[in-house]
């Protein structure tokens, strides 16, 4: 794909992160997913809106992205996203398989406006009993049976 091409999709992803701002929707973050040389979903930030704290703009773009293309799997695709993602949604893009990342601001920028995911990278580097947010393992044995089951069942798919 040619420059311009990336650019105008890019453009597209910055375009909603400023319409979501101007109109008082949510934070300035916009995600397009393409496939093909083709548009298949666009989002903004969809957080306020929603009530939903995982409605990221790249959240929400995947999540629109596999219902159109009636997938979990969006190998073949590329995001564009205004900004660096953080790190549910470089979770996500993972997930979601997508080929390649586009991004616009840096999580650096994103931090200077108050949007800073550095205590969560740091989070995961601490042990669980050093994290601010308690873990506590309850049922193990109850629970492994599920897995169990996993591995013999003949009905998985892969994901």
């Amino acid at each position: 794909m040619e420059n311009t091409a990336h650019e105008k999709f890019m453009r597209i992803a910055i375009e909603l992160a400023e319409d979501n701002v101007k109109r008082g929707i949510g934070g300035p973050f916009g995600a397009v997913i393409v496939k093909d040389g083709m548009i298949v979903a666009r989002s903004a930030n969809r957080v306020v809106p929603t009530n939903d704290p995982t409605a990221h703009a790249e959240v929400s773009v995947i999540r629109l992205a596999c219902q159109e293309l009636e997938t979990y799997n969006l190998a073949g695709c590329e995001i564009y996203t205004s900004c660096e993602p953080c790190p549910m949604c470089l979770g996500a893009i993972y997930w979601a398989r997508i080929d390649k990342i586009y991004y616009a601001n840096t999580k650096a920028d994103a931090a200077a406006i108050g949007f800073d995911d550095h205590f969560i990278y740091d989070e995961l580097e601490n042990p669980m009993e050093k994290r601010k947010l308690p873990f506590v393992q309850i049922l193990r044995d109850e629970a492994l049976p599920a897995f169990k089951l996993w591995e013999t069942t003949e009905h998985k798919e892969h994901y």
